[in-house]
């Protein structure tokens, strides 16, 4: 995931097949302003779905290039689909993080050599979790 919210382009939706049965994950790593910010409040919030359904917006960052031009998130993880909307400010903001695909296969947590490449590299951001 790589996005950049500015003035003219507020949103960014991530969304996957709806089709698909794969698990999909979203992590949100870092969220930054970039080269051109103003010094001002740049707050960017995450719209999701909760466990009803509903619509819901999170602020996740306030970020002022005097004080706090950069935030780190500890891959926040997100249910796609899932909307970045720069909700006040006039970025440019990044926002970095990593998509992941846990095919129904993969789920069993079976050590399996039969991987092919293009699944090996799709594996290799993943972080193990936290204890």
């Amino acid at each position: 995931l790589g996005c950049e919210l500015t003035a003219s382009t507020k949103s960014y939706t991530f969304q996957v097949d709806e089709e698909d049965d794969s698990e999909h994950i979203l992590a949100l790593s870092v969220v930054c302003l970039t080269d051109g910010a103003k010094d001002e409040c740049n707050v960017v919030e995450v719209i999701g779905r909760n466990h009803e359904n509903q619509e819901i917006a999170v602020p996740v960052a306030n970020l002022k290039l005097s004080c706090q031009p950069l935030l780190s998130l500890d891959n926040f993880k997100l249910q796609p689909p899932v909307t970045f909307r720069l909700a006040a400010g006039s970025g440019p903001v990044h926002l970095a993080g990593w998509h992941r695909i846990v095919h129904r296969e993969d789920a069993s947590f079976e050590e399996d050599d039969d991987l092919s490449e293009e699944e090996e590299e799709e594996l290799l951001p993943i972080k193990p979790a936290k204890k």
